[in-house]
């Protein structure tokens, strides 16, 4: 097995929403806003390589929505999914599979393309892997509740519902195809899926949105975005007991910075005991 790092590009979100009650004489030191109280966070997808499967976890927000649209999250840096994968040395033609986490617009909207000029054609942007979702978090997304409409996109969603290449994990089973295991958990939104990968030795947890970010250590650092802010809580807390106990990886999907980290318990909670890239602490 081998694992590769996948930037999916930047973008920005509002400095509130992603800390929640947080105040900002607080939250502002660990992701500065600009003027117009937005942070930048990043799109930081995995792609395992096992055999003859080539699995990419997640795949950023993709670059098919209007103006109107990225001028909200102003997405922006050096790093495409495509030219990632590329960099990884490889082609989007060559992946099998297409795990996603879960289904708001930043996580899944780089699986869908268009095809045509006039943006009426979508295609998906991998033809030839299947896509991964779970049938509670797939029915949860294809009827959204009011407060998440507007994360879960018809146009990223419907092209992999009607393609024949959708695929579910077994909610009971807890692990995937024989590669990795799976976190499940419900308090962002309703059961995303949090792969737990063994590699060198070492487990690496890819946090999604559970843990958006190192700065989201502390366990009330919850977003508003979540739909269930204390079982958010709860769940943070029991991953992180876990990973501490076993010296696991957390691996940050919106980080800025860090990549990684591991934990050490102390009295007043958990914190950071070393960070860096993935490679830094393998």
């Amino acid at each position: 097995m081998n694992v590769h790092v996948i930037h999916g590009g930047n973008f920005k979100l509002d400095g509130g929403a992603m800390y929640g009650v947080v105040p900002k004489t607080l939250w502002q030191r660990h992701n500065p806003p600009d003027d117009k109280n937005l942070c930048t966070w990043a799109m930081r997808c995995l792609l395992i390589e096992s055999g003859n499967r080539l699995i990419l976890i997640d795949t950023g927000m993709g670059d098919k929505q209007d103006a109107k649209f990225f001028s909200y999250y102003e997405p922006h840096g050096p790093h495409s999914l495509k030219s990632s994968i590329n960099d990884a040395g490889f082609s989007i033609d060559e992946i099998t599979d297409v795990f996603l986490t879960h289904l708001h617009f930043d996580h899944c909207g780089g699986a869908v393309e268009w095809t045509d000029r006039e943006k009426k054609i979508p295609a998906l942007t991998f033809k030839n892997a299947r896509y991964w979702s779970n049938r509670s978090h797939w029915s949860w997304a294809t009827h959204p509740n009011p407060r998440e409409r507007a994360s879960f996109l018809h146009e990223n969603l419907h092209p992999i519902g009607q393609s024949g290449q959708l695929h579910f994990a077994d909610e009971d089973q807890g692990a995937f195809e024989g590669l990795f295991d799976i976190f499940y958990v419900d308090g962002h939104t309703e059961k995303m899926m949090l792969p737990v990968i063994l590699f060198k030795d070492k487990k690496i947890i890819y946090t999604a949105d559970l843990i958006p970010s190192a700065g989201h250590i502390s366990l009330p650092w919850v977003m508003a975005y979540d739909v269930r802010p204390l079982q958010t809580m709860k769940e943070k807390s029991d991953l992180m007991e876990w990973a501490e106990s076993g010296n696991y990886l957390l691996f940050f999907e919106h980080d800025p910075k860090i990549e990684c980290a591991r934990l050490e318990k102390t009295e007043k909670g958990f914190k950071i005991a070393a960070s860096g890239t993935l490679e830094d602490l393998l």
